[in-house]
């Protein structure tokens, strides 16, 4: 048999002992056993730390996206051996594409977040707080990579979406990971670590693997460190409270199982295309996985006049969902991921049976197609109604997570806000409706205790991802129940890695340290003009002190007429009583534009063209007389790597446009992007 393999201080180790034996969930045959007896945590975490994270802690965020890009790749090239494996944990190949694949999109999205972050290896965050008078002392906020490791304890569900959707986050911030998947499904996550591991891709001991248990690692972590839990809320409490955790202040992200709810808008009628979105939407929810999903569907809120419409046109669903080994062609629902979870999904079942009644599907007469359900850890699809859903509070209270849910009757939105809400905190909710109205409502009312919220209607139901899809770019987690976490979330993610510092001092000091211009540092005043620089010669802070500007009434009426901007405050004096103004103004986009005029090089050079425009502010009105210049500054340098060979080498430079006027105070400031070429072209 198997022996899985644990991947601690840069090698492969097997576990002493015979370790647990690991079943596939669609024949019971043994495929496979974990142990990680003998492995050394406490070396483990410092292996971590003083190997994996001084490497990832020099790279740039752009060149960890890079890596991150390249390891999705690589792992993309081998997806059909995880599906082979896969099938073992009892998915099917739909199942199987929200693992594998969504992972690997994970690491994808981060790896193009890379752009929202400087080239450097921390990040800038927010504005500068001015704290003096003249503006001699300022402050700001650094994030730099924590020092520590990422431990990361995951749920069997997804054996790699749960351990890509975390890494991915932690890479980019610099930091190194130890993951512990479920040992019951870790057989999938090895595989996929291994090919992590044999690509060389990541530096040493960026990624070290225990596939069987980890009881005893949290007693080696420390402040620098964060933890990541996924799984049921019992189990997360404990290890939240756990000494160490508390003694050292432990960043701990718990992800925890969640009632979550699926709401019929009170206007949608039978013949409406939303109710057959709705149906589909729970019925997909509830056999996805073999519901074992901690976003699936639970609770289903209906309007209490559609309840036997629901019943039945969702009853003919799940019906018409064949059950069985995921190979045979049809099969569109597998097996629970093992044994021991088929007979917890049972109890819990018989519980809420205790206070609702079930109106479809049974926990012995079923058919399974292709296997033997007697040896796999199959089970049909176990459909609730609960008509006295205050009262009998047990399906807000217990979860049986697997192809279960609960009808639950609702008489008006304000009712079903309520019902959702006895679930304590849930990590996502759907409303399906074609009111927006009521979605208005709904959102507003039930946002406090959810995660995220989904609004399906004919719209948009095509190309939704569906109630149970957390997304890269948006947080995944919820309050109370849920765990009260927060994972992914796009930038908001990978700030969880990273320590924010404010720092202070004058704006000379803190542009040296952060690598970006503060705004009033010390210019750097050179010969030429900036635009005659290549990308490598251009120093932050460089500054062209323009030639000066008096804007005229036919500057502003020439504007006027070529830009078809013929607002009152420009054209027409005795329309300004009232306003903050005391004359014609001229076009704040005038400004830009002969700001433009005064601080653009008209001669070819580096500068290869205009790239945007991040921010402007009009901070003064400019009326005719006024005399204009430019106080033009190298603010920040982006590098961009070359998409072929024969591309051009070339970065993103941000300049600090800062116009005044002759008090010297700034009537308009902005930010622009240029597109300079490198002047080594290798």
């Amino acid at each position: 048999m198997n022996k899985l393999e644990n991947y601690a201080l840069g090698k492969w180790i097997a576990g002493e002992g015979d370790g647990q034996i690991l079943y596939n969930a669609i024949n019971g045959e043994a495929i496979a056993t974990a142990s990680s007896k003998g492995l050394d945590f406490a070396a483990m975490c410092e292996y971590a730390r003083k190997v994996g994270g001084p490497k990832l802690r020099k790279m740039t965020f752009h060149e960890r996206g890079r890596m991150l890009k390249a390891l999705a790749l690589h792992l993309l090239s081998k997806k059909e051996k995880f599906y082979t494996i896969s099938w073992a944990t009892g998915a099917t190949k739909a199942d199987s594409w929200v693992d594998i694949e969504g992972g690997i999109g994970n690491l994808f999205s981060y790896a193009s977040l890379r752009r929202q972050f400087p080239d450097e290896p921390y990040c800038v965050e927010g504005d500068i707080a001015k704290l003096s008078k003249n503006g001699t002392f300022i402050g700001h906020h650094i994030c730099v990579p924590k020092e520590g490791v990422a431990i990361h304890i995951n749920a069997f569900n997804f054996p790699v979406w749960g351990m890509l959707e975390k890494v991915a986050v932690n890479w980019l911030a610099g930091v190194p990971a130890i993951v512990k998947p479920a040992t019951l499904t870790s057989y999938l996550t090895e595989a996929v670590a291994k090919e992590i591991i044999a690509s060389g891709i990541l530096p040493d001991g960026a990624l070290q693997l225990i596939c069987g248990s980890a009881n005893g690692i949290l007693d080696h972590v420390i402040n620098q460190d964060v933890v990541t839990f996924t799984g049921s809320a019992h189990t997360g409490k404990m290890l939240k409270s756990h000494p160490r955790i508390i003694e050292e202040s432990v960043p701990f992200n718990m992800e925890a199982d969640s009632l979550n709810s699926c709401v019929l808008g009170i206007d949608v009628k039978v013949e409406s295309p939303e109710f057959d979105i709705f149906i589909k939407e729970v019925q997909r929810e509830m056999t996805t996985k073999a519901g074992q999903k901690c976003t699936a569907v639970r609770r289903i809120m209906v309007p209490e006049n559609m309840v036997e419409d629901v019943q039945i046109a969702l009853g003919k669903r799940l019906a018409s969902t064949v059950i069985g080994d995921p190979n045979v062609e049809g099969v569109r629902m597998g097996a629970l991921a093992g044994k021991s979870q088929l007979e917890e999904v049972k109890e819990k079942v018989l519980q809420l049976s205790k206070t609702q009644k079930i109106v479809y599907g049974d926990l012995e007469n079923f058919t399974v197609t292709g296997a033997d359900k007697t040896k796999g850890a199959f089970m049909s699809p176990i459909l609730f109604i609960n008509e006295n859903p205050f009262v009998n509070t047990d399906c807000h209270n217990i979860e049986a997570f697997g192809p279960v849910s609960t009808i639950i009757p609702y008489k008006t939105t304000e009712e079903a806000i309520e019902l959702t809400k006895l679930g304590k905190g849930s990590l996502v909710s759907s409303i399906v409706t074609a009111d927006d109205n009521i979605a208005r409502e709904y959102v507003l009312g039930a946002a406090s205790m959810h995660g995220r919220i989904l609004i399906l209607n004919n719209n948009c139901a095509k190309e939704s991802t569906g109630h149970g899809s957390p997304m890269p770019m948006l947080v995944h987690g919820g309050p109370g129940r849920a765990g009260g976490g927060e994972e992914m979330g796009g930038k908001r993610g990978v700030f969880h890695y990273l320590q924010r510092t404010a720092i202070q001092g004058s704006p000379t000091t803190l542009t040296k340290v952060t690598n970006q211009y503060q705004y009033g540092a010390k210019y750097i005043e050179k010969d030429k003009h900036p635009f005659q620089y290549y990308f490598e010669e251009l120093e932050i802070g460089q500054t062209l002190i323009t030639a000066k500007h008096t804007v005229s009434e036919a500057d502003i009426v020439n504007f006027a007429n070529v830009s078809g901007d013929n607002f009152y405050a420009h054209m027409d004096a005795t329309s300004l009583d009232g306003t903050i103004f005391t004359g014609r103004v001229a076009h704040g986009y005038f400004i830009l534009s002969k700001a433009a005029g005064l601080f653009v090089d008209a001669k070819k050079g580096p500068v290869l063209l205009n790239y945007g425009l991040d921010e402007c502010r009009f901070t003064k009105p400019v009326y005719p007389g006024m005399t204009i210049g430019v106080r033009f500054t190298c603010k920040e340098k982006i590098n961009q790597e070359k998409k072929s060979p024969d591309d051009i080498a070339k970065g993103i430079v941000k300049w600090l446009v800062d116009v005044y006027d002759e008090t010297g105070e700034t009537v308009a400031i902005a930010t622009i992007l240029t597109m300079v070429k490198k002047l080594n072209q290798e």
